[in-house]
C-alpha cells in the first residue's frame, strides 16, 4: 500500500507536529503561483491599458471643459471629440470588464481543490500533518484575500478612468448607479471577485473535476451577478416615487416612468398618442409620445399625471456597502461550506 492510496484520516495523528502555518503558505504558493500569476497577469494588462487610454481621455476631457467660450464652435468640437473618441470605447470596456470576477473565479477558484481532489493527491497531503481542515483553509483563505485584494486596487483606477464620464457637463453623462459601471467601482467589484472565488471553490469540491468545476463557476456567477443588476440592487432601499418630474436629476437611475389619468388609472403609449394628435398634432411626432419637456408639459396641464421611480445618485455608497455586504457574506457562507465538505465526504 503506497502512500497515494492510503486511507485519509479526519486529522492528523496526535503523534504527528502540525505543519507551521508559513510552511504551508509556501506549500500553498508553489501549488498556485501559476493561477495567481495568470490572474495578476490579466489585471496588469487591464490596468496598464486603463492607464494608457485614462490619461488621453482625461486631458481630453479637460481640454473641452477647459474651453471658452464653451458655446463657441471650437469648444463644441472638443466635446464632440471627446465623446466619439472616448465615450463608445469606455461602456465597451465597462461591459468586457464584468467578464473579469468570472473568469478568477472560474481559473483561480474552481481548480483550487477540484484538481488535487480529481488526482487524487490530497490523499498525499493529509499524511504530512496538515489535516483536512487546516489544508482546506490554507489553500482558500490566504487566494481569497489576494484576490479580492487585487480586484480592490484594480477597483481604484477604474473609477479614476470613469471619472470624466460622469461628469454633469457632458452630454448624457453615464450615472453612478447604472448596471455597467457599478460593480466595477467601490467596494463592489472586489466583492464580486471574492465572491466568484468562493463560488468556484465550493463548485470544485462539490464536481471534483477542474474542467466541470469551471462551467459551473461561469454558469452559477453569471446568473448571480443578472439576478442582482436586475432584480435585487434597485431594492436595496425604497426607490422615491415623484409625481411630474419633467427634468428628473442627471444622475438619477430611473426605474420606470408611467402616465395616469386622474383616477388613477394606467394609460398607454397609444392613447397618449392620441390625446396629442387630437389636441396638439405637432408635440405627437411620429410612433408614439416622444418624451420632451414640452410633451410633458402639455400633458400635465390636460389633466394626465406622471409618476417617475427612480433611485436618486446620491445612494451610491449605501448601496455600495449593501451589496459588498451581502456578498461578503455569502462568501464567507460558501468558504465555510466548503471546509465543512472538505471534512465530511472529502475521503
Amino acid at each position: 500500500m503506497t502512500a497515494l492510496t492510503l486511507p485519509a484520516r479526519p486529522e492528523q495523528d496526535a503523534s504527528l507536529r502540525p505543519v507551521p502555518w508559513r510552511r504551508m503558505a509556501w506549500v500553498i504558493w508553489r501549488q498556485h503561483r501559476i493561477a495567481l500569476g495568470g490572474a495578476a497577469a490579466l489585471l496588469g494588462a487591464l490596468a496598464a491599458y486603463l492607464w494608457l487610454t485614462g490619461s488621453s481621455a482625461h486631458h481630453a476631457y479637460a481640454a473641452a471643459t477647459g474651453c471658452h467660450p464653451a458655446s463657441s464652435a471650437a469648444c463644441g468640437i472638443l466635446v464632440s471629440y471627446f465623446l466619439s473618441t472616448y465615450n463608445s470605447a469606455s461602456q465597451d470596456i465597462a461591459a468586457l470588464l464584468q467578464a473579469v470576477p468570472a473568469l478568477i473565479g472560474a481559473f483561480v477558484g474552481a481548480p483550487v481543490l477540484a484538481r488535487e481532489l480529481e488526482t487524487g493527491t490530497f490523499r498525499y497531503a493529509w499524511t504530512q500533518g496538515f489535516g483536512r481542515t487546516r489544508w482546506t483553509v490554507a489553500k482558500l483563505v490566504p487566494l481569497a484575500i489576494a484576490v479580492a485584494a487585487a480586484a480592490g486596487v484594480f477597483s481604484l483606477l477604474f473609477s479614476w478612468y470613469y471619472q470624466p464620464f460622469f461628469a454633469e457637463r457632458m452630454q448624457a453623462p453615464q450615472i453612478p448607479l447604472a448596471p455597467v459601471v457599478f460593480d466595477l467601482r467601490g467596494v463592489a467589484f472586489a466583492a464580486w471577485t471574492l465572491a466568484a472565488f468562493a463560488i468556484g471553490a465550493l463548485a470544485g469540491m462539490l464536481i471534483r473535476r477542474v474542467v466541470p468545476a469551471i462551467a459551473a463557476t461561469l454558469v452559477v456567477y453569471t446568473g448571480l451577478a443578472l439576478a442582482a443588476g436586475i432584480y435585487l440592487r434597485q431594492h436595496y432601499l425604497a426607490p422615491l416615487v415623484i409625481k411630474n418630474l419633467v427634468n428628473p436629476p442627471v444622475s438619477a437611475w430611473i426605474l420606470s416612468q408611467q402616465w395616469y389619468t386622474k383616477g388613477g388609472q394606467p394609460v398607454s403609449q397609444s392613447a397618449l398618442g392620441q390625446a396629442l394628435q387630437q389636441g396638439a398634432p405637432s408635440l405627437a411626432g411620429k410612433g408614439g409620445v416622444p418624451q420632451a419637456p414640452d410633451v410633458t408639459q402639455y400633458l400635465i396641464q390636460h389633466g394626465y399625471v406622471l409618476l417617475t421611480t427612480y433611485q436618486p445618485g446620491s445612494r451610491f455608497w449605501p448601496f455600495q456597502w449593501i451589496e459588498g455586504g451581502w456578498l461578503l457574506a455569502l462568501s464567507v457562507l460558501l468558504i465555510a461550506a466548503t471546509v465543512w465538505l472538505v471534512r465530511r465526504r472529502a475521503a
